[in-house]
């Protein structure tokens, strides 16, 4: 299993490398000597292309491979509009998340305050382990993650405790 947490980490650290990159601000201009890699070697999908849908949380998901519901591998990438979050929940396999892009908002209190958030900022590697209460999203800034980890994977929500005394 350990083995399997590295290469997944590997995997995810060198997606994040690309993913980093700056966002490219004019239209693509393909030069007319390009040849569209053959399917058969290498598979891709243009931004334009992600489908991106609405999930339990209120964030968005696009599915980059693998499908976190059947087993093995999978990774997708998360994307929370400015100023949502999620309530607290836990999944129930180890989750390993880069910042894409804008500020991720986490907290690991089964207790739902913004204010007691910490920031993640664009750049950043996170683990969420398996079974362990946390909740997240963005504040004043849309917000992409990219995620990784190995299905199945349920993500499970948890009554809201009260605030912890002072």
């Amino acid at each position: 299993m350990r083995d399997t947490r590295l290469v997944l980490a590997a995997a995810l650290l060198c997606s994040a490398v690309v993913g980093a990159q700056a966002p490219v601000k004019s239209p693509l201009v393909i030069p007319p000597t390009a040849v569209k890699p053959d399917p058969t070697h290498a598979v891709y999908v243009l931004p334009e292309n992600l489908k991106w849908t609405k999930e339990s949380l209120g964030q968005l998901q696009a599915p980059l491979y693998g499908d976190p519901n059947k087993p093995g591998p999978y990774g997708i990438l998360i994307k929370w509009p400015k100023g949502q979050m999620s309530r607290p929940h836990f999944h129930t396999t180890d989750r390993y998340a880069y910042v894409v892009s804008g500020t991720w908002w986490v907290s690991t209190s089964d207790h739902y305050d913004p204010a007691t958030t910490y920031p993640l900022p664009a750049g950043s590697f996170a683990t969420d382990f398996a079974n362990k209460v946390h909740w997240d999203g963005s504040k004043d800034e849309d917000l992409v993650l990219l995620i990784t980890g190995l299905g199945p994977m349920k993500t499970v929500t948890v009554p809201e405790k009260g605030a912890a005394k002072k």
